[in-house]
Parts: structure tokens; sequence; C-alpha cells
């Protein structure tokens, strides 16, 4: 199982967040930017931040970083290192399970994930066959799923997607094909575009505050 960093924002979480970092980031990335979302003591949140495993990644000259998959070439998110995309995937699941048994019911687990991140975390909401709470979806974009199809759970699930129209590493054509197809599979998608790069700004967090405040008041009272 992925190593982790954990922050909570009072006793006893009734909800998760599993925040997954970007393309040689690590889990300290977003830790700090907790306290700056404002949320309410009450009902706490759990934040799980995991580290993506050390790999090789082939437009940084094959360096080894912390990666949820390998980028095949800077030009272009096509081809996808399927395999490495289907593992990270694997492994989130495999922290969605593990707040279950903590006692987090799986809907009010939310995922979140900037740039390659935010990819993992689209993805395996979009192929699990149990709903999480929603996805927050920061500069990034939607993996291809064939021969896979998006299931039921993708029905109506709640998903913040948000980007800078300034991004020169994932251009924003990228976040609106992926919202396209996101609408297309059933998700209820909040989209936002703020006046910067490849980056999360102020504003940016302020939204995603208030989207998380929503969907938690929504699930309010449910198992």
């Amino acid at each position: 199982m992925l190593d982790c960093l954990e922050r909570d924002t009072g006793p006893e979480p009734l909800y998760s967040v599993i925040w997954l970092h970007g393309l040689g980031a690590d889990a300290g990335d977003f830790w700090p930017i907790v306290p700056e979302l404002g949320l309410p003591a009450s009902p706490a949140w759990r934040f799980v931040f995991p580290n993506a495993p050390v790999r090789p990644v082939t437009i940084n000259g094959g360096m080894p970083m912390r990666a949820w998959f390998d980028f095949l070439s800077r030009d272009s998110i096509s081809p996808m290192d399927t395999d490495g995309i289907a593992a990270s995937c694997r492994a989130l699941e495999e922290l969605i399970e593990r707040e279950e048994q903590r006692g987090i019911a799986r809907n009010r687990i939310m995922l979140a994930g900037f740039s390659q991140g935010g990819a993992i975390a689209l993805r395996t909401a979009l192929l699990s066959d149990r709903p999480v709470a929603g996805i927050v979806a920061l500069s990034t974009f939607l993996p291809p799923l064939e021969p896979l199809e998006p299931s039921a759970s993708a029905n109506g699930l709640p998903c913040l997607a948000a980007h800078g129209r300034y991004d020169e590493v994932l251009p924003l054509r990228l976040g609106l094909d992926s919202r396209a197809r996101l609408e297309a599979a059933g998700c209820h998608v909040e989209w936002r575009e703020y006046e910067m790069g490849h980056q999360v700004c102020g504003p940016e967090l302020a939204d995603i505050s208030v989207f998380m405040q929503k969907v938690s008041g929504a699930m309010t009272g449910t198992g």
C-alpha cells in the first residue's frame, strides 16, 4: 500500500478526501493547504495525501521521480502508459478500501488530484462499481478508458473540474475535452477556469472549499 501523510480537521472525521499530487511532487505538496480551505470544525475531514511510486519518466530524460505513470511525450498525452495508469488506479482503490475499513463509508470519501494525480482520481472514480462522494479534478485530464466504459456509479457523480486558462503543461483544451467526456458519462460537472498557468490559486481553493462543504452537506445523515 502507498505511504501517506494525513491531516484531520477535527476529531473523529466523518469524511475523507484522498488527494493525489502531480508529477515530480510528493505527499507534502498539498498538505499545507488544508487550513487554507477554511472548512468548519464539524463535521471533520481526514485528508490523505499518498506518495506516488518513484519511476523513470521519459519526458524528463528517464530521470526517476515520483509519478503516477510515465509521460512519454511533451507534445501529446498519447500514447499513454496504460499499465502505469491501471496500477495507480488499483493503488488508489486500496486506499479507498482502507478508509472504509477505518469507518468512513465510501459515499463519504472524496477523490482529489492535481495534474497526473487528477487523471488517476478521475479514471478510478469513473470505473468504480460503487460511487465515491465526489471528485476534485485540478489542471488535469481524463485518460482513455477503453476498452472499459464508465460504470453506472458515474451517473450523477459530483465533480469540480478546474483549469488555468494559460496552462502551459496541460493546455485548457484537455480540460475542456475531459469536461465533455465526464458529462457524457453522466457526471454532474462544475467547471471553473482561472487566470493562471499550471498551478493552484486562492480563488480556486475557495471554490474547492464550497464544493466540499456542499457535497458533505448533501451526504449528512447517509450511511
